[in-house]
This record gives structure tokens, C-alpha cells and sequence, in this order.
């Protein structure tokens, strides 16, 4: 998936590569039609019966409900396989259990304990849960800190290899403060990231973004710069920040929303070339001889954050 955002400040367009899920590129819907309906989408690579293959989960929370899908793509992706979940609030029965699928002729089973989840404003977790899938007596796919309970419960040993999630997508719907969070590099924290507008008032527009309560950029006259890049630094690590709020100026409220993209590593023309190796060595190299379509390289990661104002 591509993201063409000019660049006011530079006054030339450049183009944003984000790897979207087939999975959400099948099933996204259209936020504007639906009332306030937040949602996370986050996609992972990980091993299934010796195949590398995309996991797309998907938090879904609006007044009437709450749900968490897991869809799991054929090789080729054109095949997608869904585990829906209600996570209704007067069915405590439905915030623990399992289901059991095949996928491409092999067994696969969801097990899941959210009974004494902890939500922020958002539709996914934040604490004290997990989310659990299984195929041949290995942990592919583990979700939340409950790592200790998911294991006990699956009677399943962890994957040989991790997966790793490469994609996530959250739509906020907030007045002038939307949040979400986000790791930058695998097995590393979990950052908090805020954005902050000013777009109303005698005053011109402002925003703020801030990583971990740090404010990293701040934009005045947004009117003239409501699309742009910058690279910042979070714990050394370079972070690139595009962004396009020219709707929030623009467009009618809940017509549509800014944009925000976060990717991780140096901007291309300032890279050394080193990227094609990062990821480190094949994961064919394990030793199990079972990783049949070898993943040469990590996934690069990246974060959208779709911004809805609202009245």
C-alpha cells in the first residue's frame, strides 16, 4: 500500500510504502459510514506448519459492540480464513475460551482469556490478557502478558522462531488528543505516541507530536504545513513521521481524518544501503528443517494512525 503525501515545506510530493495485510485490503471497510467505530489492525508473519504466512488481527469497538477477528492468509493470499470473537460486555462467558479451524489442511486452534483485561480508550487490550494461536503443539502466535497462562493452557511449547509484526493501523475518533502505542523494534518497549491539535480559536492552528510524553515535533501555521515529514530520534533509533491533516482544515468533521505514518530507519537517501540485510540471517537457518519458503529478511514495520475529529 502507498501513501502519496506532499510535502508543503519542500514543495515536492514524495510516496510512503506500507506493507497492508491482503487480509485488510479485502475486509476494510469504510470508517467514515459507521458511527465512531474504533479499530486496530495489526498484522504479523509467522510459521505455520513450516510456511511463513500473514496473521491480520483486528479489534473492533463501537457502543453496541466489541470484537476481535484473526484471519490467517493462504501462501499466495488470496485465500483468507477468519476467527471471529464477540467481546460483547454482558457476555462474560465469551471473554474466555477457544475455537478450532483447519487452514490449508492443518488444525488450528484460538484460545483466548480477556475476563480481566485492561482497555485505555481504544479497542484493543492494554494489559493483563492474552491471545493465544496453535498448530502442531507450537504457540505461533501469542498476544498480550499472560504469556505464563497461554502456555499452561495451550499445553503447547513456543515457536521456534517469533513472529513479528510488520503492520498497524489504528483509527481514533477524539476531539484534539489522539494516542496510540507502538514498538519500533522487536523485543523492545512498548512507546506511547500522542498527537495533539489546536485547530479552532483566534489563534492559527498548531500541533504536537509527542513520544513517550516527549513533544518531538511541534508545527505552527498548520494551514500552510498540513502535510510533511520529519525524522526524529526515540532511544537512538531514527524514526521517520509523515503526516496530512489537510482534512481536519479543510473538510466537514467526520468526513474524513489526518494521517499519520511512522516508520522506523533512516530516511532512503540518507540510508548507508545497508537495508537489504536488515533482519539478519535466514530463518531457514534455525536447524529444524521444517521452514519450507524461507523469510530472508524482517519485515519493516510501520504505524498508521488515522485521526477522526469530532464535534
Amino acid at each position: 500500500m502507498s501513501y502519496n503525501i506532499r510535502n508543503s515545506a519542500r514543495a515536492h510530493s514524495f510516496t510512503v510504502q506500507t506493507s497492508a495485510p491482503p487480509a485488510e485490503r479485502v475486509t476494510d471497510e469504510s470508517v467514515a459510514c459507521k458511527a465512531a467505530q474504533s479499530t486496530v489492525t495489526c498484522a504479523y508473519q509467522t510459521n505455520i506448519a513450516g510456511f511463513w504466512r500473514n496473521i491480520t488481527v483486528l479489534w473492533c469497538k463501537n457502543m453496541m459492540n466489541h470484537s476481535l477477528s484473526i484471519t490467517v492468509d493462504s501462501l499466495d493470499g488470496e485465500i483468507h480464513h477468519t476467527c471471529k470473537i464477540d467481546l460483547k460486555p454482558w457476555h462474560f462467558w465469551s471473554k474466555k475460551g477457544y475455537k478450532s479451524f483447519e487452514f490449508d489442511g492443518y488444525p488450528v486452534d484460538v484460545f483466548w482469556d480477556l475476563r480481566s483485561a485492561k482497555f485505555s480508550s481504544g479497542p484493543e487490550p492494554s494489559a493483563d490478557y492474552y491471545v493465544a494461536m496453535v498448530s502442531d503443539e507450537e504457540v505461533v502466535l501469542l498476544l498480550g502478558d499472560h504469556k505464563k497462562k497461554a502456555y499452561k493452557r495451550t499445553k503447547s511449547r513456543p515457536a521456534l522462531v517469533d513472529a513479528v509484526q510488520f503492520y498497524k493501523k489504528e483509527n481514533v475518533f477524539a476531539k484534539k488528543c489522539f494516542s496510540t502505542r507502538a514498538k519500533f523494534e522487536d523485543k523492545k518497549k512498548e512507546h506511547e505516541i500522542v498527537v495533539e491539535s489546536s485547530t479552532t480559536g483566534p489563534r492559527d492552528p498548531e500541533m504536537w507530536i509527542s513520544i513517550d510524553g516527549i513533544v518531538l515535533i511541534h508545527i505552527k501555521n498548520l494551514q500552510w504545513k498540513f502535510r510533511g515529514n520529519q525524522t526524529v530520534s526515540v532511544d537512538k533509533l531514527q524514526v521517520q513521521v509523515f503526516w496530512d491533516v489537510h482534512d481536519w482544515l479543510f473538510s466537514n468533521p467526520g468526513t474524513s481524518h489526518g494521517l499519520f505514518i511512522f516508520k522506523p530507519g533512516a530516511p532512503e537517501a540518507d540510508s548507508d544501503g545497508d537495508n537489504s540485510s536488515r533482519g539478519g540471517d535466514s530463518d531457514a537457518s534455525t536447524g529444524s528443517g521444517r521452514y519450507y519458503n524461507a523469510r530472508a529478511t524482517a519485515p519493516e514495520f510501520s504505524l498508521l494512525l488515522c485521526a477522526w475529529k469530532i464535534d
